[in-house]
């Protein structure tokens, strides 16, 4: 099965609590973490493949390589390959340090890494997967999969917001537990959905 998710920011203190941004209701970053890596894990099987757009820890333990050693350890955690796509909060030496200790499940490295981007075909359409949304113009056949706005959507039928705070899970029939990915399956319902959304919206903006 493949997967997709974005913004997991293990370990980052300053989202912790009731906001608009990103409501993360926990009493510390523990906690939070081991309920990320629990739903995470009902999910995903070893087998599969997550794509993780981007901003997977921020983690301000010093020395930095100590930092990097923490999360190595929750990835380790965590089912599923990973196709890692930099966000804005992931540190060039995290991914160093990850590629220096990849490792092999069932003879694929449970790491990839891509600096931008990386397309895809699924499902007779191409799905852009970057971590900032990105302004694709007229272009019906590929989605632009993103994350880092977090508890916010772009309006636009073709940003699909995959975060793990994102509002477009909402849009799902049956919400996935925090901090689990999305089926690249439900993308395509998500994207449905949102272009009803957005089509409702426009008409009411009009008839205002």
């Amino acid at each position: 099965m493949m997967y997709v998710v974005s913004d997991t920011h293990f370990f980052d203190k300053n989202l912790l609590g009731v906001d608009q941004f990103a409501p993360r209701p926990f009493k510390n970053v523990s906690e939070m973490n081991a309920t990320i890596v629990n739903n995470w894990n009902e999910r995903v099987n070893e087998d599969d493949l997550v794509f993780h757009l981007g901003d997977i820890a921020v983690n301000y333990t010093k020395p930095p390589r100590l930092g990097d050693e923490q999360v190595y350890q929750i990835l380790q955690e965590l089912h599923g390959r990973l196709i890692l796509i930099k966000g804005n909060h992931d540190r060039r030496d995290l991914f160093k340090y990850l590629a220096n200790h990849n490792y092999k499940i069932n003879d694929k490295p449970k790491f990839e890494f891509h600096d931008v981007g990386k397309l895809i075909k699924y499902n007779h359409q191409q799905l852009y997967m970057t971590h900032y949304p990105m302004m694709l113009g007229i272009a019906p056949q590929i989605l632009n999969l993103h994350g880092h706005i977090h508890h916010y959507m772009v309006p636009n039928e073709s940003n699909i917001n995959v975060g793990i705070d994102a509002p477009e899970l909402d849009l799902l029939k049956r919400r996935p537990k925090f901090g689990a990915p999305i089926l690249l399956r439900e993308v395509d319902e998500i994207a449905q959905k949102k272009q009803v959304l957005l089509q409702k919206a426009k008409k009411d903006g009009e008839t205002n």
